[in-house]
């Protein structure tokens, strides 16, 4: 399949056909001149997005999603000649350590804001860990100097930067909180009804608006079957994960345990 074709079935938008034209590129460049390449920092459902497209190309393996550390959810989309086995992100991403000062209270949307007044874009942008009066974030290497050597504050609290290894750190525990309940099916406007405590019929509703993603991609029919690992996300009522599918119970309703992003 040639690559208007694939581009023509895989991208929803210009926006997003853009994005995917220049994974081909990398693929391609990849395969080419038999070297390592790398595309910027893609979200999930971006991340989600080419995997798709590869998997129409018949691309199956010599790709890894790499953003640093394990669990990330920014990652780089890394392509590999057939001479190198696995990917090394410490090729393209750097880890940047903050302090502040403890009579400051900042967020993750403080630091992103503060990088971005600087002029830079969220692709060269992994994921930002704030925990306490430090926070670690991973940067495409090629703006790690600039920020070690301009970046000084994140709105009035002034901060040291300083470069850390990839493997020196460690991601922070997700806060989540778990959901036991039964469903009539695993159908997904079921799950989502249960999962954010809502009629089947709003949830439907929620569905058929198209503001529900299952594992990043959009889901547009209630009817949808959701498996044990399934990532589930609603516009304005967050995330969910169908972290484990139980036993029938008498009266012949599936037993789920759900663990909600918090």
């Amino acid at each position: 399949m040639d690559k208007k074709t694939l581009l023509d079935r895989a991208a929803k938008d210009a926006e997003q056909r853009v994005l995917l034209s220049r994974v081909l590129d990398k693929y391609e460049q990849s395969q080419t001149r038999s070297m390592p390449t790398h595309t910027a920092f893609l979200s999930p459902a971006e991340q989600a997005a080419a995997t798709d497209l590869l998997s129409a190309a018949g691309v199956h393996a010599g790709f890894a999603f790499l953003g640093g550390t394990e669990g990330t959810e920014r990652n780089m989309l890394f392509f590999l000649p057939e001479w190198q086995e696995e990917a090394d992100a410490e090729e393209a991403i750097t880890a940047l350590f903050c302090r502040f000062h403890e009579s400051y209270t900042l967020s993750h949307r403080d630091f992103l804001g503060s990088l971005m007044a600087m002029g830079i874009t969220r692709e060269k942008l992994g994921d930002i860990f704030v925990d306490g009066h430090t926070a670690t974030l991973f940067v495409a290497d090629e703006i790690a100097q600039y920020l070690l050597d301009q970046w000084s504050s994140v709105g009035r609290a002034a901060i040291r930067v300083e470069r850390v290894a990839l493997d020196a750190v460690t991601p922070p525990q997700k806060n989540v909180k778990e959901l036991h309940d039964t469903v009539s099916s695993l159908r997904l406007d079921a799950v989502v009804a249960a999962a954010l405590s809502m009629s089947r019929a709003n949830a439907a509703e929620l569905i058929a608006a198209l503001k529900v993603q299952k594992n990043y991609r959009e889901a547009a029919k209630g009817d949808a079957l959701v498996a044990q690992g399934d990532i589930i996300s609603a516009r304005g009522y967050g995330k969910f994960e169908l972290a484990e599918i139980g036993k029938l119970t008498k009266k012949g309703r599936t037993a789920i345990t759900i663990r909600r992003y918090i």
